[in-house]
């Protein structure tokens, strides 16, 4: 039994309702409904709050509420489960909650869970729900469904159909991520047959650290252009020697240079001066001051123009100083540069991805888009001013990233702008940029001979060792759910990264015997999540199917029937 079989559809439907929780509600009496309305047309009933509450107290399901749960043929224990979840309570602020619910980013799930949850008449329910979640957050036991529920202020519509359909969306996401899944582990394996017989035990161990001893300094810069003042955190080798490669990471939203340390040193330690800048308006600072109440939305809208530009400020930066700071070791003309989630946008775009306005709208407009939480993201790039930006820095010779953000913001048409190597690692688990929405999607469409695709089993976008106690409690109440050691996803990555631009900057023909599917296999050998590789060979059967996918969902995915000649 594979991967996919044994874990996929439960574990990624798990992981996905818990981190919409964290992102909707866990970043920390006037008159009310008496009913809510099942419309399905012309079939109209009520489910009177009062019999939701009497179940809620002591189970009791009284008539009016046992139609519906004999209409749904729900069982015993679906009806436990039921009132456990109209019952179980988090604790968040209130002022916080009105905060996120307030950024454009809350507005879009408001109105996204506002078409379904009606005021009475068919109207989007997202100022009632908007209203009941803030009241709900200040009961002293804490927000549960049935506190929202009492907090509506006036009586609300289930519209049934569009519920059906939503469900109907989010069965076709599991089943495509599945799908697709299997898909790269398939095409990995037959490029992998075709490989030959390579011993890799006989070959270095590229997860092992190098033999430099490593340094790790701080460099502050201040963009008077811009009036943008930002640190840079350097790894880099004792010693230097003449044509030093050059890297610059760029991490994600609320996030900070710090949180990869060890890609930095694991590439410092072969040799790589490794640059991470700090982004200011898309930065965990940024962050907390959001949570603070210092400012109004989780980013900065300007920061789809000022990452890129900060990669470039700092390359200039790093050319100004390696004569008197790097005693003119740097290579600055032949720059490799890697990126995480927003990070992957940046990275991409001083590649020579474009804005691609017109795919951006089309897609922030298709409901079926409300499934893929990377448009929280991309959508707000809408509010740019709209011209034909171009980040393209031709020092830039090779580009790696890590759960990029990158499909609608750029589509085909942007990103058939990149004509370097470029290499794009997935996680299967990944919440945040859905593989199947976001790089698996993208990846043929990459305009270069030399790239691959890395898809990480378990992985979910962030280290969740890392996070916040909250944040771990949350995730620790789904049943079941196991995780890949952080350990072995860092040996994915790194060792890929390596081989990449070892590769691709160093022109090392030594490590491309690494940048295959066999290797992938190599490193899974034993091990219960494994990393599967492809490369430019299997893009265009990729690309196939996608199309192939597209069209037997097209009505689902688009609310309209595909015209066929």
């Amino acid at each position: 039994m594979s991967f996919v079989d044994r874990f996929f559809p439960r574990k990624l439907t798990a992981i996905t309702l818990s981190l919409l929780s964290l992102g909707v509600f866990d970043i920390k009496k006037v008159y009310s409904a008496e009913s809510i309305f099942f419309v399905y047309s012309p079939f109209i009933a009520n489910l009177r709050v009062e019999s939701l509450e009497q179940f809620a107290l002591d189970g009791t399901v009284n008539q009016n509420l046992g139609f519906y749960l004999n209409l749904a043929r729900v069982d015993e224990e679906q009806t436990a489960i039921f009132r456990e979840a109209l019952t179980t309570p988090i604790i968040v602020d209130h002022t916080l909650i009105s905060r996120i619910l307030n950024t454009n980013e809350g507005e879009r799930l408001l109105n996204y869970f506002g078409s379904v949850i009606n005021v009475r008449g068919g109207r989007n329910g997202r100022y009632v729900l908007r209203g009941a979640l803030v009241k709900a957050s200040m009961e002293k036991d804490g927000l549960s469904l049935l506190n929202v529920i009492r907090h509506m202020s006036v009586d609300i519509q289930l519209n049934i159909r569009q519920v059906l359909q939503y469900v109907r969306q989010v069965n076709l996401v599991i089943d495509g991520s599945e799908f697709f899944a299997t898909e790269i582990a398939n095409l990995a394996s037959i490029e992998a047959k075709s490989s030959g017989n390579i011993d890799f035990n006989q070959l270095p161990d590229i997860r092992q650290r190098g033999s430099k001893a490593v340094t790790n300094t701080t460099l502050n810069l201040f963009d008077q252009k811009r009036n943008r003042r930002f640190y840079v955190e350097l790894y880099q080798p004792q010693q230097l020697t003449p044509n030093t490669p050059v890297i610059i990471f760029s991490h994600g939203l609320s996030s900070r240079p710090e949180d990869f340390a060890s890609i930095a040193s694991h590439l410092a330690s072969y040799g790589y001066v490794v640059a991470m800048p700090q982004h200011i308006g898309s930065d965990i600072k940024q962050t907390e001051d959001f949570l603070a109440g210092f400012s109004r939305q989780i980013f900065i809208l300007e920061e789809f123009i000022d990452r890129p530009l900060d990669v470039t400020f700092l390359l200039d930066e790093l050319t100004r100083l390696n004569s008197s700071q790097f005693g003119g070791n740097l290579n600055l003309n032949n720059v490799g540069v890697g990126g995480h989630s927003f990070g992957g946008y940046t990275a991409l775009a001083v590649a020579g991805a474009k804005i691609d306005f017109e795919n951006l709208e089309h897609g922030c407009n298709l409901a079926f888009g409300n499934l893929n939480n990377a448009l929280l993201l991309q959508c707000r790039a809408l509010n740019l001013p709209r011209k034909d930006y171009n980040f393209r820095d031709e020092r830039v010779k090779a580009v790696f990233t890590v759960n990029a953000v990158n499909a609608t913001i750029f589509g085909e048409q942007g990103l058939n702008n990149v004509t370097i190597p470029t290499f794009v690692a997935a996680g299967s688990y990944d919440p945040a940029t859905p593989f199947v929405f976001e790089q698996a999607r993208t990846f043929p469409h990459i305009n270069s001979s030399d790239t691959y695709f890395q898809l990480q089993e378990g992985q979910a976008h962030v280290d969740f060792s890392q996070l916040d106690a909250g944040i771990t409690d949350l995730v620790n109440t789904v049943g079941n759910l196991t995780l890949p050691a952080p350990y072995l996803l860092e040996n994915y990555t790194n060792s890929m990264a390596l081989a990449f631009f070892q590769t691709h900057l160093q022109n090392d023909e030594n490590y491309r015997v690494y940048l295959q599917s066999a290797y992938g296999e190599h490193l899974s050998e034993g091990q219960e999540f494994k990393t599967h590789i492809i490369t430019d060979k299997s893009a265009p059967i990729l690309d196939e199917k996608f199309a192939e996918f597209i069209q037997n969902n097209y009505q689902l995915i688009f609310g309209t029937r595909l015209l066929r000649n």
